[in-house]
Order: C-alpha cells, then structure tokens, then sequence
C-alpha cells in the first residue's frame, strides 16, 4: 500500500461508547470533529485516508489489562450490571449494556492508527475517539474502561522491539493510567501536561514523579495551576517538551491531544484558548517532523464543550496533521448540526461562530500573573527532577 500523508481511524459506531445518556464524556466531542473535517475538505483522498476500524481482540486488550478484568467488563456489557470491584458502576465510569464491544472499538481504532504510522502506511495517524487515558490494568477509572493508548503502544514495541515511544499528554487531567503501565521501562516516555492534582482529578502527577527502574528518567509530570493559558503552555513546550523529546530520541511520538484545558471547560480550571491550543499542537507536530520523520499518532481525550470548542479544536488538528492553515470561518450547516444536536441533548447552544472565535471571559490579570509565576516554578521544579532535562 502506498503512503498517504494522514490516516484518520473512525467510523460512526465509536459514539457507542456513551456512558450514560447524561454523562459529560459524549461522543459529539469527536463525532462533530470528524463532520466539521469533512465540511472544511480535510478528508478528501489522496492527501486523507479514512480507515474504518475492527475491534481490538482479548489478545490485545491483555496485553495492557488483567484477564479478570476483562471477564467483568464484558459482564457488565452483557447484563448492564455494576462491576464495582473493578471500577464499574456507579459513579464517573458507570455500566452499560454493549461496554466491552464500544470500548474494544475504540482500542481497535488506535492500534489502526499506530500500525500503520509503524508500518509506513501513514506519515501521520488520527484516533479521535481515543485517548482514554485513566483505564487501569485492572480497574476502569475516570470515564475510561480500555486503555487504547497502552494497548496500542504495547503492541507496536512487541512487533518492532527496540522501537522507542514518547507518549505526550496535553489533557487537563494526568495521565496516570498510561504512566503507571511504563513506569518502570525506558523504552516509552511519558510526558503529561496537566492541571495539578492538587486541584483536580486523579490527583497525581507530581514534579517527582520520574519513573524508577528501568523507566527512571522516562516519566515528566508538569503540574498546572489553574488559569494557566497560552503563554505558560508555551513556556512549557519551549522549556520541558521540546528538550525532553530531543534528549529522549523517539522514533514515534503519541499526543494524547485532550481539549478540556480550554478556559470554558465545565470541569477543569485552566485557560487555553483555541488559538493557544492549535500552536501547542503544531509545536508537537513540529517536533515530530524534527526527531521522528514526521511519525506522530494523534488521539483525542477529554472534552466537556461537546458542542463548538471541541470539535473546533481536534479539526484543526487534522488540518495541522495536513500540513494546512487552519480554516477561520465555520461552515453555516455544520454550525446549525451543531445546535440542533445541542438543542436535542438539552445543552446550550454554542456561541461562537469563528475558529478561533473565544465565548468565555478570559481570568482576571491577577490570575494569569499568578497562574504564569506558579507555572515557572513547575517548570523548575520539573528540570530539577527529571534526569532528562539535567543541563
């Protein structure tokens, strides 16, 4: 098979993956993503390859998770029961009927992706119904029942050993299910970016925290405060991403491209705005083209704004993969698709009608000076810990 430039792994059956009728992880984050690529073009062949993902099989999903574990995700999948032994039900990860087939379809549209970064099939890959990052080896956790990016990565490293993975992670929230699957290895980094524990879930994720073992130096947390916005994501991707990834080497980066670090999230703290969001990832891309040959797998993550900052945000991040500007207007159907889907889940509409265009209030100065002072002192924090970033 030729190369094409992106692959984008989705097919409409990923929104199975809806946890409650109510619940605020909603397919739309990425349904209307993928509608909002079409209408600007991104999808059109050959530039674009949209592939139609499998499920992953139990053999993929051990390679990341307990047997017993799976064996109660699919009883739950079948009688729609609690499983709370193992995470499951009631609270952030509830039980529903079909669980196992939803999220397995989802580890399947990531393996897709990384494979055919791997295999040379795709320069670039796009999982956006991925990134569900807090699923455990033997429990799900925080809205996550499958750990696709584990799986994806596990499997990559057992067709190529030696291949080295940096898995980067720009979610509001730690990435603490796929740091503690590598934590003692050296042959991925983990890299999470994310709001402190200290304030939000899972609560971990400190400065520290650097691996140990094998792994010792292979583990970077950056800790956020909240109201941290554009300019400390950028201090960030100067100071700790760009050096780390250089001295690390990869020769395949993973972003976990998470959106709820946009300053309207419901349930986060922070202050990205879009724009602030797009040169973030298209630093990464940048630094994919520098130290991998442009190998990077894109997945998506958490999101709350469903309906417009979302889907703005992971489309452009298909026409960053492209190489492309990113569009500044919004095309009038899909902005009326997206009211009315708004309007059919009881949420308010959206509010902005441009790209780039901010709905909520930006923090007060005070804030953003004390958010930009206490983001310096991470980041030093962080070169002062990590083997990795020793001068």
């Amino acid at each position: 098979m030729e190369s094409t430039p992106v692959l984008l792994s989705y097919n409409s059956s990923l929104a199975n993956y809806r946890l409650s009728e109510n619940h605020p992880l909603r397919p739309e984050r990425f349904s209307l993503a993928v509608a909002l690529m079409d209408a600007w073009g991104l999808l059109d062949p050959p530039q674009t390859r949209v592939a139609s993902p499998s499920p992953a099989s139990d053999a993929d999903l051990l390679l990341a998770h307990a047997s017993a574990y799976v064996s109660a995700v699919k009883a739950a999948s079948q009688s729609g029961a609690a499983q709370p032994d193992y995470g499951i039900g009631p609270g952030d990860t509830p039980a529903f009927r079909g669980m196992h087939e939803a999220a397995a379809l989802g580890v399947g549209a990531t393996c897709a992706a990384v494979d055919a970064v791997v295999a040379g099939t795709a320069v670039r890959a796009y999982s956006p119904a991925g990134g569900l990052h807090h699923a455990h080896r033997d429990h799900a956790s925080g809205f996550c029942i499958y750990n696709d990016a584990v799986v994806a990565i596990e499997r990559a490293i057992r067709t190529r050993p030696g291949l080295r993975v940096a898995y980067v992670d720009i979610d509001a929230h730690h990435g603490d299910g796929v740091e503690a699957a590598f934590y003692e290895r050296g042959d991925v980094l983990t890299l999470s970016v994310h709001e402190s524990g200290r304030y939000l879930f899972p609560g971990t994720g400190r400065a520290t925290d650097i691996g140990t073992g094998a792994g010792l130096g292979a583990c970077i947390d950056v800790p956020l405060p909240p109201y941290a916005g554009d300019e400390c994501y950028q201090l960030v991707l100067e100071q700790v991403i760009a050096p780390a990834l250089r001295a690390y080497a990869p020769d395949l980066i993973v972003l976990q491209a998470g959106a709820d670090t946009h300053r309207t999230d419901p349930l986060t703290h922070l202050d990205l705005s879009v724009a602030g969001y797009v040169r973030l990832v298209a630093g990464i891309i940048s630094l994919a083209d520098e130290l991998t040959g442009g190998r990077i797998v894109v997945l998506g993550g958490g999101g709350y704004q469903p309906f417009s900052e979302v889907p703005r945000m992971w489309a452009s991040v298909m026409a960053l993969l492209l190489g492309r500007e990113v569009p500044t207007d919004l095309p009038p159907a899909w902005l009326a698709r997206c009211a009315d889907e708004a309007r059919a889940a009881e949420q308010p509409a959206p509010q902005a009608l441009g790209t780039f265009e901010e709905s909520g209030p930006p923090p007060s100065d005070a804030s953003a000076h004390d958010a930009l002072a206490a983001t310096l002192h991470a980041i030093a924090a962080v070169c002062s810990a990590s083997p990795l970033l020793e001068e």
